[in-house]
C-alpha cells in the first residue's frame, strides 16, 4: 500500500491503524484522569471543539449521555469571547477537543471554564499547545504531525481516546475489549473499497451522509470532508431526520451514504435505505443486510463508526485527485482557526 501513497492525506489515513495500536497500549494513562473525574462527580459535560473536533464532540456526546449517564452540552465559545458572559461552570467537566490546540477562542473558553469552577480536560495532539496548558487534565492522542490540512488521523484517534475514557469511567469491560480489537479492524477497514460511492461524487451536485447515535458524529465528519476537500455541498443528518423534511432535497444527483452500526439504531438506517431505493434515489450503505458497500462483520457499535471513517476518507482523497484538486491543501482551510 505504501508504494501507492502519494498525498499527505493518503499517508495519514494509512497511519491510523498503527497509531491506534499505540494509543490503546496507553489506556492505563487514562486511569488517573478517570479517577480525577470521578472525584469531581460532574453533573454535566461540556464539549468544546470546532469543525472536525466538533464532530468528535458529537460522537462523545452520545457516549457520555448513553453510557456514563450525564447530560452533555456543546460549548459556544462566543458566549465568552464575544458576548463576554460567564456561565456557571460548577460541577461541570469541560472537555476541549483540538488538533492544534491553538485556536484563540477555544483556548480562552478553556481558561475561563477552569476559572469558573469546571474540571477541564484537553484531548489534543500537541500537549505543549495553549489549550493543553490551559486545562487541568491533558491526554495527548499521539498522532504525530498531521501535514494534510484536512484532519483525518487526529479525528479517528481523538474519537478512540474519548471512547477509552468512557470505557474507563464506566468500567465497561466489553467496550474496553472492543477498543483493543479496533486497531486490527482499522487495518481491515482500509481494505474496504468504497470507490463506488466515491465515483458517484464526481457528477454530484450535492451529497448527504446519514447515521444515528454513535455513528452521527462520523456522518457529520464525512460530510465536512466532502465539502472541504471536494468543494461539494454536503450535509450530515440523523437517519431519523433525513426521512422527513430534508429528504425533499434528495434527487438523482445527490448521492446518500448511510452508515449503520449493529445496535438499537440499526432499524432506522435499514428503513431509510429501503425508502430511498424505492424512490429511485442514489444510495450507498455500509453495515447490515441492506449494505451495498464492502464492510466488515459487526463489532461493537461504539467502535465501528470510527472504523467507517477510513474507507470514506480514502474514497474522498481519491475523488479529489480525480478532479485535479489537492486534498492536502483545500482552499480557505487552516490548521488553526483564528477566531475570537
Amino acid at each position: 500500500m505504501n508504494e501507492t501513497v502519494q498525498t499527505a492525506m493518503a499517508r495519514e489515513i494509512a497511519e491510523i491503524p498503527a497509531l491506534g495500536e499505540r494509543l490503546v497500549a496507553r489506556c492505563e494513562q487514562l486511569a488517573g484522569i478517570a479517577s480525577r473525574i470521578e472525584r469531581a462527580k460532574p453533573r454535566m459535560v461540556v464539549l468544546c471543539g470546532r469543525g472536525s473536533s466538533g464532530h468528535v464532540g458529537v460522537y462523545l456526546r452520545y457516549l457520555f449521555e448513553a453510557r456514563y449517564g450525564v447530560l452533555v452540552s456543546a460549548a459556544a465559545p462566543s458566549v465568552i469571547t464575544t458576548y463576554l458572559r460567564l456561565p456557571d461552570m460548577r460541577e461541570t467537566l469541560f472537555i476541549v477537543i483540538s488538533q492544534s490546540g491553538r485556536s484563540p477562542d477555544i483556548v480562552m473558553a478553556t481558561e475561563v471554564a477552569r476559572s469558573l469552577g469546571a474540571l477541564t480536560l484537553a484531548l489534543v495532539n500537541d500537549e505543549a499547545s495553549p489549550a493543553a496548558q490551559a486545562a487541568e487534565l491533558v491526554f495527548p492522542i499521539g498522532a504525530g504531525t498531521e501535514r494534510a490540512v484536512a484532519a483525518t488521523k487526529t479525528v479517528a484517534l481523538t474519537m478512540m481516546a474519548g471512547a477509552q475514557l468512557v470505557a474507563t469511567l464506566t468500567r465497561d469491560r466489553e467496550l474496553g475489549e472492543a477498543l483493543q480489537r479496533l486497531p486490527q479492524r482499522l487495518a481491515d477497514a482500509l481494505a474496504c473499497d468504497w470507490s463506488a460511492w466515491g465515483g458517484s461524487l464526481d457528477t454530484a451536485s450535492a451529497a448527504f451522509v446519514a447515521a444515528r447515535g454513535y455513528g452521527f458524529g462520523a456522518a457529520r465528519e464525512i460530510a465536512l470532508k466532502l465539502t472541504e476537500t471536494l468543494r461539494l455541498p454536503a450535509l450530515g443528518y440523523s437517519t431519523a431526520e433525513l426521512r422527513h423534511g430534508p429528504r425533499a432535497a434528495i434527487g438523482p444527483a445527490t448521492p446518500v451514504l448511510v452508515l449503520r452500526q449493529g445496535d438499537e439504531t440499526a432499524a432506522t438506517a435499514d428503513d431509510l435505505v429501503r425508502d430511498l431505493r424505492r424512490a429511485g434515489n442514489t444510495v450507498f450503505s455500509a453495515g447490515g443486510p441492506e449494505a451495498t458497500l464492502p464492510w466488515l462483520e459487526d463489532d461493537h457499535p461504539v467502535s465501528d463508526p470510527i472504523a467507517m471513517l477510513l474507507p470514506a476518507y480514502r474514497a474522498i482523497e481519491a475523488a479529489a485527485r480525480r478532479r485535479g484538486l489537492d486534498p492536502d491543501n483545500p482552499p480557505y482551510l487552516n490548521k488553526v482557526t483564528s477566531t475570537l
